[in-house]
C-alpha cells in the first residue's frame, strides 16, 4: 500500500473508487477478448475516476502482481506501458500523484491484502468498484465487500468480461444478492 498524498480531509469520505485489475497485460488465454471489451470500460472508468477525485474521494488501484513477487506497482505500470498489450488501458488510467495502491495476489482485493484497513482508514462506507473481470475479481471483491458491510456501486458500465453474457451475469448476480447499485455510470450523479 502506497501513496504520494491524501484526500483533502480524509476524516469525511464516505466512498472510494477501487479500480480492480485496470492495470493489466492482457497476455493470458482470453485477454485479447477482454480488452475489446475492456477499453470502452477503461474510458469511463477514467471519466470516472476524474469525478471522484473532483468530489475528494479516493482512488484505490488494486491490481494483480502478475506473480512478480518481488515487484511494486510504479514498475509493475512501467512493464505493462512498455511491454504488454496493456499499454493503452493503462495509459487511461495511469494512476496520479494521490492514489492508493495494493498489490493483490489472488482475485479478491480484499484477500491477503490491507484494503480493509485502507478503507477503515479512510472512513470510506461505500465502495464504487469497476475493473476487469467483471466475473471473477470484480465478482469476489463485491463479495468480500459485502461480507465486511460496505454499501457497493457496481457501474454496469465501468467493468468488463470476456464474455458480455459473463458480465451482465455478473451485474445480475451482485444486484440481486448483494444488493449492489449497478446503474450505468453517468457523469451528472451523485458519487
Amino acid at each position: 500500500m502506497a501513496s504520494k498524498g491524501r484526500p483533502r480531509n480524509p476524516s469525511r469520505v464516505k466512498s472510494a473508487l477501487v479500480l480492480v485489475d485496470v492495470i493489466n497485460a492482457f497476455d493470458f488465454n482470453g485477454g485479447n477478448a477482454l480488452r475489446k471489451h475492456a477499453l470502452p470500460a477503461a474510458r469511463r472508468l477514467a471519466a470516472l475516476k476524474k469525478k471522484a477525485q473532483s468530489l475528494g474521494r479516493p482512488v484505490i488501484y488494486a491490481n494483480d502482481n502478475f506473480s512478480q513477487w518481488q515487484s511494486d506497482f510504479p514498475r509493475l505500470f512501467k512493464w505493462i506501458v512498455e511491454s504488454t498489450h496493456g499499454d493503452e488501458i493503462a495509459r487511461i488510467l495511469e494512476p496520479g500523484a494521490h492514489d492508493y495502491f495494493i498489490l493483490k495476489p489472488k482475485h479478491s482485493a480484499f484477500y491477503l491484502t490491507p484494503l480493509e484497513l485502507l478503507l477503515n482508514n479512510l472512513g470510506v462506507r461505500k465502495i464504487i468498484l469497476g475493473g476487469f473481470q467483471t466475473d471473477m475479481c470484480v465478482l469476489l471483491t463485491a463479495h468480500d465487500a459485502h461480507m465486511r458491510n460496505f454499501s457497493l456501486y457496481i457501474p454496469s458500465n465501468c467493468s468488463a468480461s470476456e464474455k458480455p453474457e459473463n458480465h451482465r451475469w455478473a451485474m445480475r448476480h451482485v444486484r440481486e444478492f448483494l444488493e449492489a447499485d449497478t446503474r450505468p455510470y453517468a457523469s451528472t450523479q451523485r458519487l
